[in-house]
């Protein structure tokens, strides 16, 4: 699974090859079919993979709610930073899962609905906490922008760890957001919308 992130962050999936992730692990390219089927099951492990190292050290091995879910996204993007091979394959097959017909697209999309709706119901929670009232549609946008931001910052990251603190700039943003969410739609705006 190490071999096949590896191979898939830095070519992608496409110009990703069987006989690259088999010469990294020692076997045939017949070998990696053995074991997958093909190399779209192989690119489906791979994601199960991720998303399984991402909440390994949670208790049940779950997405908690409330602050607890905006903590373990902390705890995600300082592990993050440890981790440069997932978070290269998950930035490019997210990348690619745009384009007609990629094997990933279906995960993808699935994958943000998920994190969307976990999220939302995560930043209502702390409203809630808070006695503020808050829509599902601002929560939702609240969401939304904590998925940007944090696949964003991972990529500025990927192409200059230098200059970005992975960990510290998302919880500069998830605190920005959540304080702009909990302030509610009719608040002052620095930026008002159009």
């Amino acid at each position: 699974m190490r071999a096949a992130t590896r191979v898939f962050g830095s070519k992608g999936y496409h110009a990703g090859s069987l006989v690259d992730v088999a010469e990294q692990v020692g076997i045939t390219h017949a070998g990696v079919l053995h074991h997958f089927g093909s190399k779209d099951k192989l690119l489906w492990a791979v994601l199960e993979y991720r998303d399984k190292i991402d909440v390994e050290h949670l208790e049940g091995q779950h997405i908690p709610g409330g602050l607890d879910l905006f903590r373990h996204l902390l705890t995600t993007a300082r592990q993050n930073a440890e981790r440069r091979g997932i978070v290269q394959a998950y930035a490019v097959l997210t990348g690619e899962s745009v384009t007609d017909g990629h094997p990933a697209a279906g995960w993808v999309t699935e994958r943000f609905t998920v994190l969307r709706g976990e999220i939302a119901g995560a930043v209502a929670q702390v409203a809630r906490e808070r006695g503020v009232e808050i829509g599902e549609r601002d929560a939702r946008r609240a969401a939304s922008a904590v998925i940007g931001v944090m696949d964003g910052l991972q990529v500025q990251w990927l192409l200059d760890p230098d200059d970005v603190d992975l960990a510290q700039e998302t919880a500069f943003a998830i605190e920005a957001i959540l304080a702009a969410a909990l302030a509610g739609p009719d608040a002052p705006r620095t930026v008002p919308p159009s």
